[in-house]
């Protein structure tokens, strides 16, 4: 049955695991097969046609498994490569960036949203395509912060340095007075609590990995897939490198049972199935 099949998510490295903590967290009955592209992160700094052909080979890496649904839950990735895969893919695919964009419409009190990501993201300017397509009167400020995925990969998450290239990244957005600020990559929900002592309690988060997990959860819905009640969900992973800090990040900051890692090479080239 196509509705036991699992889950299938992406990301580069350990932040996409924000996205599968939700996702079990919303969907306990739902399989989910993770694919960390840890031999390559972080894709943030890399040119688009890097981002697009890194993603398509991990998709495809994907629908060999057998998914019923893709998410790419990689800001990068959903910026630049989301309109292809849409186009290829033999299954349904879900990105984060309209979800977050949606989110922070809904969120805004004065009009104007803050946006941070890699420079990938920012570079692509897809969170202010979305959001403007969403209301055309917004005001957007977008900020690339490219020394935050690695502070995250390393488990630097409650750290006096992350503090401070926190603030410096933050306040020149704080002075130009957002009230909502997006978390436009899938790793900075494990820096919320830094972000939030920078940012005060005026201006309110964005998580783009819960709101990608209750949009996927929509998909589910509208495509009659979601997993029978009572079926045993389960979260299988699998990397294209060693993990490193992966493990402890995943356990300490998300309390999140990832089980025993695969290693899988990656698959170049589009497979028969799709």
């Amino acid at each position: 049955m196509r509705n036991l099949r699992p889950i299938g998510v992406f990301d580069s490295g350990v932040g996409g695991l924000t996205v599968v903590k939700a996702l079990r967290d919303l969907l306990p009955n739902e399989k989910i097969f993770y694919l960390g592209d840890t031999a390559r992160v972080p894709y943030g700094g890399k040119s688009a046609t890097t981002v697009e052909r890194y993603t398509l080979e991990m998709t495809y890496m994907l629908v060999e498994e057998g998914v019923k649904t893709i998410v790419i839950a990689c800001n990068s990735a959903s910026a630049v490569a989301l309109p292809k895969l849409e186009e290829t893919l033999s299954v349904p695919v879900v990105g984060v960036i309209l979800p977050g964009a949606k989110a922070a419409v809904a969120t805004t009190r004065n009009g104007h949203i803050g946006v941070i990501g890699t420079r990938a993201t920012i570079k692509s300017g897809a969170y202010e395509k979305a959001l403007r397509a969403l209301d055309a009167d917004l005001r957007v400020t977008s900020r690339a912060c490219p020394l935050l995925v690695p502070l995250v990969e390393e488990g630097w998450l409650n750290d006096e340095m992350s503090d401070r290239v926190i603030a410096r990244y933050l306040e020149p957005l704080i002075r130009e007075g957002i009230d909502t600020l997006v978390l436009g990559c899938t790793h900075y929900p494990l820096l919320t609590g830094a972000i939030e002592r920078v940012l005060g309690p005026t201006v309110k988060l964005v998580d783009s990995a819960r709101n990608c997990a209750t949009a996927v959860q929509a998909l589910l819905d509208r495509q009659s897939l979601c997993a029978p009640a009572g079926t045993s969900g389960g979260l299988e992973v699998a990397l294209t490198d060693a993990p490193d800090n992966f493990l402890r990040v995943a356990r300490e900051a998300l309390q999140l049972d990832v089980g025993e890692i695969q290693l899988r090479e990656v698959l170049h080239g589009a497979p028969s199935a799709l």
